[in-house]
């Protein structure tokens, strides 16, 4: 699995590079972060050392449903629920819908930060 290459930035900063690259003004190069935050508070809320555990147990156990790696985590499902949404927000989780039920998948474990 890759690392995910994220920035921290101001979210000025951010809008102006959004605006920039969508008049064709600035074209990212491949090795530039394509996951923004606007401060390290706010990366250390998504990444904290217990959502990192998380995405490590998803990429181990596959499991097939959110209520099973709630079963599998002993978090409450509607818990659980938010932080995948949150991570799923950020491109770190994405949520697969199969018939009946939403399936997690780690995109990444390891992170490169750039500040």
């Amino acid at each position: 699995m890759k690392a995910i290459v994220i920035g921290i930035m101001s979210q000025n900063k951010i809008r102006e590079r959004i605006l920039s690259i969508a008049r064709g003004e600035y074209k990212p190069k491949l090795t530039e972060p394509k996951i923004w935050f606007t401060s390290m508070r706010s990366l250390a809320e998504v990444l904290s050392d217990e959502n990192r555990a998380l995405l490590k147990l998803i990429r181990d156990t596959k499991p097939q449903s959110i209520s099973s790696l709630a079963e599998a985590t002993g978090r409450k499902p509607g818990n659980l629920s938010r932080t995948l949404n949150t991570m799923s927000n950020y491109g770190i989780v994405e949520m697969k819908r199969e018939r009946n039920h939403v399936r997690p998948v780690a995109k990444a474990t390891e992170f490169r930060i750039v500040a």
